[in-house]
C-alpha cells in the first residue's frame, strides 16, 4: 500500500501545483470561468484521491474548500481578495498533511484555524453574489456527450481503489447510462475475490470538457485500460434511436461500436455529428496523452544509450578498417540510429522552465503584500528546457534573487511615485538559448545598486584596500563574497550577510555563471548563465601529438589550414584568417604537449558570446559522439576540460570547454 500511497503523493504534487497556479491566475483574472473550473477540478480530485488512498485528513479539509469554489462556479459566491488569501493558506497547510513526517499540534492547530475561515466566509453574505443568478436555457447547448470505457485492472483493488466510487463520481458529472460487462467473470472455482473481472461502458452528458472527465480516473490511469471520446455536441441520451441502440447493446452483452453510435446520430443530426465525428477521431479523444515515468528509469535509459554509443564508436572504427562498403552502409544507418535515439532520450529527461514558476509568482504575492509593495511579475520564454536535476538545484538560487530584487530593488509605491516611476514595480524572468548556453535573467525596475556603496562597504570588511581600483564588473562581483551585506537592517527577509554567496556556490555547482548589471535608480539584471552539457554530445575529434581532444561541435563556426609559421613564436597570439585578425591558443602550449608540429595545423574558430577564439590543433580527425564522462575528484581543477570520453579504439580523449578558453582569452586581452 506504501508504494501506492506515494503513487499518489506524486500526483498530487503536480494537482497542488496546477491549482496554485490557476488560483494566481485568478487572482488577476476573477471573472473568468475557465480558471474557476480549474480550481474546482484540482480540488475535487485532490479530494477524491485522499479518500481513496486513506489520506482523509487531506479529503475532509478539501472539501471545504471544494464547497465555497462549488458556489463560485454556481456564480453564489464572488472571487475576493481574502477567499484567495485563505485559499492559498489552505493549499500550503494541504502541503503540510501530505508531506510532514508527522501531524504536529502547530498542523492541527492550524487545521482548525483554517476550517474556522473557511466556514465563516461560506456563511458571510459578504462574499454571495448581489444579483441573484438568473435561470439559464441555453443548458443544453452546452452540453456534450462523451463515451467512456473503463477496464480496471484485475489486482485494481490492492492499491486501495474501488472501481464502483469512481463510477459514482463520473455520474455525478452529469446525465449518463452505464453497459456493465461481466463475461470476463470466471467459474466458481478460478474465481479470486480479489480480483476484479468487470468492465464498463458510459454514455454521459455533461457540461464539463473532456479532461474533467479523465480526472476522475487520474489515480488509476496506470492500473487499467481507459478511452474517453466526445462522440456528439448535445444530449446524446435524449435521441430514441441512441437509447435502443444501447439497450440492445446490453441485452445482448456486446461492446459500443463508435463508428455505429456515430450513424445513429447521424441519421438525425448530420450537421452535428460532423463535428463530432471530427472530434472523435482527433488527437484529443483519448484522456492518456502522457504518463508518468519514475527519474531513476529515465537515468538506466541514459546510461543505456551512452553504452550504445560507445558501442557504435567501436563498431565504426572496426567497419573503418575492414573496408567493406555494405558494413560501412549498416554501420552509417547504426549511427543514425543511435543519434536519433540519443536525442528522443534526452528530450524525455528535460521539463521546461515552466513547471518552477509558480513557486517564484506565489512568492512575489505573498512577500510583496507583506512589504507593503506593488509589484507585476511578468515571464519570457518559460518554454525553456533544462535538465531536470539542473531545473531542481536552480529553485532555490532564483528564488533568493527574486527574495533579494523584492526586498532590496523594488521601491515602496511611495518612493516610486517620488522618483516619478510607476507605483507598480516590475520583476521579469526571461529565459532563452544562446548558442551552447541558457540564459536565466531576472530583471527589475528598482533603484538600482549603488556602485560606490558597495565599494566602501568591501573597505569597511578589509576585502578590498583604499587604493583598490575596480571596475564596475569586479565591483558587482563584490556582493557574491560571504558574508557581505550593504543592509542597514536585519529583516525576516534578508540583511543577515548570507545568500548571494550561496546563490554563486550553488549555480558553480552546475558548472553555470551568475553575473549582475545594474544603473542606480533604473533597476539591476542578474544573469544566469548555463551551458548545455549532455552527457552525450556531437563533436569533433581533434589530435594534437599523441593527445585526442573532443571539442564541441556546435561551437566550432569555422576550420581553417594554417602553416606552422604563423603560429610559431608569435607573440601577440592573433593569426589572420578571412582578412581578420583572430585570437588563438595553442593547444600544444596550453597542455605542454611536446611532439613536434606539423607544417600545416588546424585552427578552428570556436564562438561563445559573440566572442571568436582559434583552437590551434594538429589534425582534425572527423565528427564523433562523445560520450562525456566525469573526470573525478582529482582533476575538478581542470577548467578548460569538461570531461572525458572512451574512443572506439578504448583510449581516453579529454573534452574541451570551449567557453573558458574563450573566456581565458578575453581577460587576457
Amino acid at each position: 500500500m506504501d508504494q501506492f500511497k506515494q503513487k499518489f503523493k506524486e500526483e498530487a504534487t503536480d494537482l497542488i501545483n496546477d491549482l496554485e497556479e490557476a488560483l494566481l491566475l485568478l487572482e488577476q483574472n476573477p471573472n473568468d470561468k475557465d480558471i474557476v473550473e480549474r480550481v474546482f477540478r484540482a480540488m475535487h480530485s485532490l479530494k477524491g484521491g485522499g479518500a481513496m488512498f486513506g489520506f482523509d485528513h487531506v479529503s475532509e479539509f478539501t472539501h471545504h474548500l471544494e464547497t465555497i469554489y462549488d458556489l463560485v462556479r454556481e456564480d453564489k459566491f464572488l472571487v475576493s481578495a481574502d477567499l484567495l488569501t485563505i485559499t492559498l493558506e489552505s493549499v500550503d497547510h494541504i502541503k503540510d498533511l501530505l508531506f510532514s513526517d508527522e501531524i504536529t499540534k502547530e498542523i492541527e492547530n492550524n487545521h482548525s484555524v483554517l476550517i474556522t475561515k473557511l466556514s465563516t466566509l461560506a456563511t458571510n453574505d459578504v462574499g454571495k453574489a448581489a444579483t441573484p443568478i438568473e435561470n439559464q436555457d441555453n443548458t443544453a447547448s452546452t452540453q456534450k456527450s462523451f463515451y467512456v470505457f473503463f477496464k480496471p485492472n484485475p489486482d485494481v483493488f490492492e492499491n486501495g481503489t474501488n472501481p464502483l466510487y469512481l463510477l459514482d463520481e463520473l455520474c455525478e458529472l452529469g446525465e449518463s447510462r452505464i453497459i456493465s460487462h461481466s463475461e470476463n467473470i470466471p467459474l466458481l472455482d478460478d474465481l479470486k475475490e480479489s480480483n476484479s473481472y468487470l468492465y464498463w461502458e458510459v454514455i454521459i452528458v455533461t457540461d464539463q470538457e473532456l479532461n474533467a472527465i479523465g480526472d476522475v480516473f487520474l489515480f488509476v490511469e496506470d492500473d487499467c485500460e481507459l478511452e474517453i471520446t466526445q462522440v456528439a455536441e448535445g444530449n446524446l441520451l435524449a435521441d430514441e434511436k441512441v437509447i435502443r441502440y444501447l439497450a440492445d447493446i446490453e441485452k445482448e452483452s456486446k461492446v459500443v461500436d463508435i463508428q455505429k453510435l456515430e450513424r445513429e446520430i447521424s441519421k438525425n443530426k448530420e450537421n452535428k455529428t460532423e463535428q463530432g465525428s471530427k472530434e472523435s477521431t482527433g488527437t484529443d479523444t483519448s484522456v492518456i496523452s502522457s504518463i508518468r515515468v519514475a527519474s531513476d528509469k529515465i537515468d538506466t535509459l541514459m546510461n543505456l544509450v551512452s553504452e550504445l554509443v560507445t558501442t557504435q564508436a567501436r563498431l565504426s572504427l572496426f567497419t573503418e578498417q575492414q573496408e567493406d562498403a555494405e558494413l560501412d552502409a549498416i554501420g552509417e544507418n547504426i549511427q543514425k540510429l543511435s543519434r536519433q535515439l540519443r536525442d528522443n532520450a534526452f528530450s524525455i529527461s528535460l521539463i521546461p522552465l515552466q513547471s518552477i514558476i509558480t513557486r517564484f509568482q506565489r512568492l512575489v504575492r505573498d512577500l510583496s503584500n507583506g512589504l507593503g509593495k506593488k509589484i507585476n511579475f511578468k515571464t519570457e520564454g518559460t518554454e525553456t528546457e533544462l535538465d531536470k536535476t539542473i531545473i531542481e538545484n536552480l529553485t532555490d538560487p532564483i528564488l533568493h534573487i527574486i527574495r533579494t530584487s523584492i526586498d532590496h530593488g523594488i521601491e515602496d509605491v511611495q518612493t516610486r511615485i517620488n522618483s516619478g516611476k510607476p507605483e507598480e514595480g516590475t520583476i521579469l524572468l526571461r529565459s532563452f538559448y544562446s548558442g551552447t548556453n541558457v540564459f536565466i535573467q531576472i530583471i527589475d525596475d528598482g533603484k538600482g545598486l549603488d556602485h560606490e556603496k558597495i565599494r566602501q562597504k568591501a573597505i569597511e570588511k578589509n576585502l578590498i584596500s583604499e587604493s583598490t581600483q575596480l571596475s564596475k564588473k569586479e565591483v558587482f562581483d563584490l556582493i557574491f563574497m560571504a558574508g557581505f551585506s550593504t543592509a542597514k537592517e536585519v529583516t525576516d527577509v534578508s540583511g543577515r550577510g548570507v545568500g548571494m554567496d550561496v546563490v554563486k556556490r550553488k549555480i558553480s555547482a552546475i558548472r553555470g555563471d551568475v553575473e549582475v548589471d545594474s544603473e542606480p535608480g533604473e533597476g539591476t539584471t542578474i544573469t544566469i548563465k548555463l551551458p548545455l552539457t549532455l552527457s552525450i554530445i556531437d563533436g569533433l575529434l581533434v589530435r594534437v601529438g599523441v593527445t585526442d581532444f573532443i571539442v564541441p561541435l556546435s561551437a566550432v563556426q569555422k576550420i581553417y589550414a594554417v602553416n606552422k609559421s604563423e603560429i610559431i613564436d608569435n607573440y601577440t597570439h592573433t593569426v589572420v584568417l578571412d582578412e581578420k585578425q583572430t585570437p588563438f591558443h595553442n593547444m600544444r602550449e596550453f597542455f605542454t604537449i611536446d611532439k613536434e608540429m606539423p607544417d600545416t595545423v588546424q585552427v578552428l574558430v570556436v564562438t561563445y558570446e559573440e566572442q571568436s577564439v582559434g583552437i590551434v590543433v594538429d589534425y582534425v580527425v572527423g565528427e564523433y559522439q562523445a560520450v562525456i564522462k566525469p573526470l573525478g575528484k582529482h582533476y575538478k581543477d581542470q577548467e578548460f576540460i569538461s570531461g572525458a570520453t572512451i574512443l572506439g579504439d578504448g583510449s581516453v580523449a579529454l573534452v574541451l570547454d570551449t567557453n573558458k578558453i574563450i573566456k581565458q582569452s578575453a581577460e587576457e586581452v
